[in-house]
């Protein structure tokens, strides 16, 4: 059960967006395998009228809302001439597990290289390592952390509108007057804008539920006005054939998807604090919680072990959503997830060895 000083929601939307992303990739990718590279399809791309469900699935901008929240809370401890110490704490957290993972990786792919000599490792390899686009970005967020939570302080809800603001003005430079570095830094505008958002997370709760709504049904309409002017994509995730992606760069269309999530947020949270009192439900976002971190980095590598296996038995996923395709979704979930969970252990094992070490190196 959750400690009674943590937020039960919050842990809930870390949990909750964590499975949506991992079961999406687990089960819906699509592989495309030739002899000179392995590269995934969407399946929004094949199937008519799909899109919409990335409305719901495209749980980005939860994730970031969420992180918000979490660093205004966690800076709450430091004093202004402690933010080195918050930064160091953060990225040992983060970036020592990726790093490592990206090590072995990349050995194994000189491995392969060397060894096989097949022309599509290097794809693999990155294919395996790309959910990590979001590390990248959720680290920069922690670096601008103490920035962002001093603007919040200073001006409040002004520095929200200003990200706000500024994101629309990026995307007029870039699909108006071709300025192309305007895409990258809406990267840092559009997903900061959402984190800074988490900041006033218990402002919000304690809001009249009117909030909720009101954030809801303007995110909503945004985005049904957006994504119907026949420019802005109507998939908020990267489509083959579409003529830009909505996520990669990031859009005026997550700036709308993002408010009509963090007003569903509000909206269900009561009925979701009842569901969550129940003790089974309670356990596994625990669980999800504390393995929150070895399950995004390691939930593609178990795949790829899966992959591996079945290419060793001579069979190819089929390259588009067949009904023979479809049959095998649940092999695609119960799979990876067997996979994933030796290295599951391994990480806790090897986190609790580090934490056993830590007293005899101080002493």
């Amino acid at each position: 059960m959750a400690p009674s000083h943590r937020d039960q929601l919050v842990d809930f939307l870390r949990s909750f967006s964590l499975v949506v992303v991992v079961m999406w990739h687990w089960v819906f990718t699509i592989l495309v395998v030739s002899p000179e590279r392995v590269s995934p399809a969407n399946l929004i791309g094949f199937t008519r009228g799909l899109w919409v469900a990335t409305w719901v699935l495209q749980v980005m901008p939860v994730f970031f809302f969420v992180g918000g929240y979490t660093h205004h809370r966690s800076f709450r401890h430091y004093t202004p001439g402690t933010s080195r110490r918050f930064l160091k704490r953060r990225m040992g957290r983060l970036l020592g597990p990726a790093i490592g993972l990206v090590a072995v990786w990349m050995l194994i792919g000189w491995l392969l290289e060397v060894t096989v000599d097949p022309a599509w490792v290097w794809s693999a390899v990155i294919l395996v390592l790309s959910p990590l686009w979001f590390l990248v970005v959720y680290v920069v967020m922690v670096l601008i952390a103490p920035i962002a939570i001093r603007a919040h302080r200073r001006w409040g809800e002004l520095a929200a509108v200003w990200l706000l603001g500024l994101a629309g003005v990026l995307d007029v430079l870039r699909f108006a007057h071709g300025q192309g570095w305007a895409a990258w830094v809406n990267f840092l505008v559009i997903w900061g804008l959402a984190h800074q958002l988490g900041f006033f997370y218990e402002r919000l709760v304690a809001a009249p539920p009117r909030t909720g709504w009101m954030m809801f049904w303007g995110g909503l309409f945004g985005l049904i006005a957006l994504t119907n002017m026949g420019f802005y994509p109507r998939s908020l995730v990267g489509v083959p054939g579409e003529s830009f992606s909505n996520v990669g760069p990031p859009t005026l269309a997550i700036v709308a998807l993002t408010f009509l999530q963090v007003g569903l947020v509000l909206v269900i949270r009561p009925r979701v604090l009842i569901w969550l009192e129940r003790g089974s439900v309670n356990r596994v976002v625990g669980w999800i919680n504390e393995h929150a971190m070895p399950l995004y980095l390691f939930h593609s590598t178990g795949m790829a072990v899966v992959v591996a296996i079945l290419f060793g038995f001579g069979y190819v996923p089929p390259a588009e959503p067949t009904l023979h395709w479809w049959l095998t979704r649940p092999i695609w979930l119960i799979g990876p997830a067997i996979a994933t969970w030796p290295l599951l252990v391994l990480y806790r094992v090897t986190k609790r060895s580090q934490t056993k070490d830590v007293p005899k190196t101080a002493g």
